[in-house]
């Protein structure tokens, strides 16, 4: 009990300490401050005479006019702004060059000629109050700057600007510092007509204190020393490249009786050592030179493939090589088939400008923030802990992140597809868990105002510049906006698939647009498949094709055996010289490590690419499909070390035509909008595909990654490709291989009992071989044909000695082991 009592005694204390507001008298003194702060007397005085109030509404009245008036010219100034940036980045600067040329002529206008008008008088004020007897120079120096800004091509370098800017402010300060020590360090005191005869109100800022702490001697030195900084940043020399740049200076005072050319602008850096060149054999150095041709286009590429530069001084000719014989080689020979030289003279690559532009790219819009609040919408009303912590604006989908709340799954997000969907009004929704690089998730909307993305903008971006490898092509433009370029080298093959209508056929000609606006006829060679008829005619003439564009379906099928040949024959050229690569065989061949034994009939020659593309598979195999599979999978299998690459499209990306050997052998996969989520499993190997939006939207699946690349493919116009393709039929003609197409099998005679069922007889002979079973019914089942058909192979068949006679209801007697199919099989086909 003796516990309890200073309990009961803390809750009686407690109680009177709930008293004790009661007894606090002397707190009654803070009351009465309240009021008086509330009702301060002063602000009443206003309205106790007439005229004061005048004066209030007066004041208020030109308040209100003056935010009016802000206003008006804020949205003015943004409207032009919005329309600035829409022009092209040549005519802003030269409008920026304008309006500094105009402002030259009006200090002019106001110093040397002493006009008069308010406007000139204000300008003579300001400028000669400013920098004092240096006024007269200040129209000169509007010139050069102007001058710079019109002549130089493409969008000024934010780091040049400011360099200049600095440098320029530095150097005036130093000399008008000089100007005003010279005259004597005249103060604002001693009257403003003072200042305009030394260095204005800048050169007394710069020396008049500083001349006051130390002397104006020192104060002269230090002014110098600024000045000479100014100078040095202008013209971005550093102090240990100052005799670099008096040289660079000399020689081109020296070489101007040589022309404009030979000039060097003293405002900018530096050049740089050139970037080393590719190796070019001695063959095709007269057709890789012209690949720095004086540029007829506005934008050069920064690289070798198509740097503009000034035409060499005329050498002496050398005796040309002779051009090797396009005849087929024998088949002992093991040598190149491909004819290596098809250019006799120069070649010059397609001119960038053949390519247009595209639209400028949209940072933000007000649909992009409208999306945004009905995400944190959609969010909040189904109790999320999730926000929407920023964008990427891409040139047709937006994607925006979502950060996730601590313990809150992933699942919570994605189940909200269709509410995400309802809320922003668009069914093409594809929610991307996690986002590669970031702990974050991604919701890929489609843009109501959609980008253009050119094929030439993709080409001239520092990500295609940077390689001058002939085998890199343009893709697009992914959902950052970055340029997406692939060297199909490095593929090495790669599946185009995708709906009708979804982009696949610009895709093709993306490619090959690609290959002839940077690789050289000695370096890639073409062969085009295009069963369709109309979708590659375009391309017929250029010197890039090693044999006219097919059409056939079944001469298509012999062309792949070809390539197969051909593919043999470079690898018995790389195990008899002892390399692995073609590149390694290339480099040995143009260095002259390598040459051909004494006594051979041809010389080792580089090797060119051989690129593939088939513009349509389904055609291909509905008339052979076990040939067409056979080569495919072996030109997958072993054609990388060789140098021959596949461009496989079909816009029916089903399984019997996209077979699992097939897509078991082509690494890389391009998908475009499907029709349905098994077509997209069928390319990718997993969903995705069936929620693009068509027209150039696609999911790009590179060798080695397990994710896909969201990309908006490039545009290509057929009047842009056809400007090309004339360019490139002008500087040099094909030459084609007559034995591409005509395969061993297709010479020899077929048996006219045969006729055109071989295809099935082998398929037949295969069948009841391996299983040991030779039943007609089963051949129905297998091959899916009739009873006459079935019937016809099995009489085939015995004639032939493969299977006996019939039994009746008995399967016959398969009279061929299956260790003997090959001989079976060779046999049939007529070899």
């Amino acid at each position: 009990m003796a516990t309890r009592a200073p309990r009961s005694s803390q809750r009686s204390g407690g109680g009177t300490g709930r008293k004790a507001p009661a007894r606090r008298p002397a707190n009654q003194s803070s009351r009465p401050r309240r009021p008086a702060r509330r009702t301060p007397p002063p602000r009443k005085q206003p309205s106790e005479g007439p005229v004061a109030l005048l004066f209030t509404w007066i004041g208020r009245c030109l308040l209100l006019a003056l935010r009016l008036v802000a206003h008006t010219v804020g949205f003015l100034v943004r409207a032009v702004g919005r329309g600035t940036r829409d022009l092209d980045p040549d005519l802003r600067r030269d409008g920026v060059g304008m309006i500094l040329l105009a402002v030259g002529l009006l200090i002019a206008a106001a110093v040397w000629w002493d006009s008069r008008s308010p406007l000139l008088d204000v300008t003579r004020t300001v400028v000669v109050g400013a920098v004092g007897v240096f006024a007269p120079v200040i129209p000169l120096l509007c010139l050069p700057f102007a001058w710079r800004l019109m002549r130089s091509p493409g969008p000024p370098r934010p780091a040049d600007t400011g360099r200049i800017a600095i440098g320029t402010t530095a150097l005036l300060t130093g000399l008008l510092g000089l100007i005003h020590i010279g005259r004597g360090t005249p103060w604002p005191s001693d009257g403003m007509a003072a200042l305009h005869d030394a260095g204005g109100i800048i050169g007394f800022a710069a020396s008049g204190p500083l001349s006051l702490l130390i002397t104006p001697w020192l104060t002269a030195v230090l002014l110098f020393l600024l000045m000479l900084f100014g100078l040095l940043v202008v013209t971005a020399t550093p102090v240990h490249r100052i005799p670099e740049r008096f040289q660079q200076l000399l020689g081109s005072l020296l070489a101007a009786d040589d022309g404009p050319s030979a000039g060097v602008d003293i405002l900018d850096p530096p050049a740089e050592a050139p970037r080393p060149r590719r190796r070019i054999p001695k063959k095709a150095a007269a057709a890789a030179e012209p690949r720095t041709h004086a540029g007829d286009h506005e934008r050069p590429y920064d690289t070798p493939v198509v740097e503009a530069a000034p035409d060499p001084e005329p050498e002496p000719e050398l005796p040309r090589p002779t051009v090797p014989d396009p005849t087929p080689a024998p088949a002992t020979a093991t040598q190149l088939a491909i004819p290596t030289r098809v250019v006799d003279g120069d070649y010059t690559l397609p001119p960038p400008h053949l390519l247009k532009p595209g639209t400028p790219p949209k940072q933000r819009t007000k649909a992009n923030e409208a999306v945004v609040q009905a995400l944190t919408e959609v969010l909040e009303q189904f109790s999320v802990d999730a926000r929407v912590t920023g964008f990427t604006r891409g040139p047709t989908v937006t994607r925006y992140e979502i950060e996730l709340g601590p313990a809150v799954k992933v699942e919570k997000v994605t189940a909200l597809a269709k509410n995400i969907s309802l809320a922003v009004k668009s069914a093409d929704v594809r929610i991307l868990s996690p986002i590669p690089g970031k702990s974050a998730i991604g919701v890929e909307i489609p843009n109501t105002d959609k980008d253009l993305v050119s094929l030439g903008d993709v080409l001239r971006s520092p990500a295609a510049t940077s390689d001058d490898h002939p085998m890199l092509v343009g893709l697009g433009k992914d959902v950052e906006g970055t340029d997406v370029v692939a060297n199909l080298a490095r593929m090495p093959h790669v599946l185009v698939a995708g709906a009708t209508g979804a982009g696949k056929s610009t895709c093709i000609n993306g490619l090959i647009t690609s290959i002839m606006m940077r690789a050289l006829p000695d370096e890639v060679r073409l062969i085009l498949i295009d069963p369709k008829r109309v979708e590659l005619t375009m391309y017929e003439g250029i010197p890039h094709l090693i044999t006219p564009i097919i059409t056939d379906p079944k001469k298509a099928a012999d062309a792949l055996q070809w390539v197969v040949g051909e593919m043999d024959r470079r690898y018995d050229d790389l195990a008899a010289s002892g390399f692995r690569h073609i590149d390694d065989f290339n480099a040995a061949v143009r260095s002259g490590e390598l040459t051909a034994p004494p006594g051979s009939e041809r010389g080792y020659e580089p090797y060119p690419y051989l690129l593939v593309v088939v513009d349509e598979l389904a055609d291909l195999m509905m008339v052979a499909p076990r040939d067409v599979e056979d080569a495919i999978v072996r030109i997958t299998q072993l054609a990388r070390a060789a140098g021959i690459h596949l461009v496989l499209a079909t816009q029916r990306p089903s399984v019997d035509v996209v077979t699992g050997l097939i897509k078991a052998n082509v690494p890389s996969r391009l998908a475009f909008a499907t029709s349905s989520l098994s077509d997209s499993r069928v390319i990718l190997d997993q969903p995705g595909a069936e929620k693009l939006v068509g027209k150039g939207d696609a999911l790009f699946l590179p060798m080695g990654s397990s994710k896909p690349i969201r990309l908006q493919n490039a545009w290509v116009s057929e009047k842009e490709i056809r400007a090309v393709v004339e360019h490139c039929k002008q500087q040099a003609k094909p030459t084609y291989r007559e034995d591409v197409g005509v395969t061993e099998a297709r010479k020899k005679e077929i048996d006219e009992e045969i006729g055109d069922d071989l295809d099935l007889l082998l398929q037949a002979a295969e069948l009841v071989v391996t299983t040991q079973f030779g039943s007609t019914s089963m051949l129905q089942r297998k091959l899916r044909v009739g009873f006459a058909k079935a019937g016809r192979l099995m009489d085939l068949m015995e004639s032939r000695g493969i299977v006996g006679p019939s039994e009746g209801s008995k399967a016959r007697e398969v009279l061929v082991k299956p260790d003997e199919l090959p001989q079976v099989l060779a046999s049939l086909r007529g070899s």
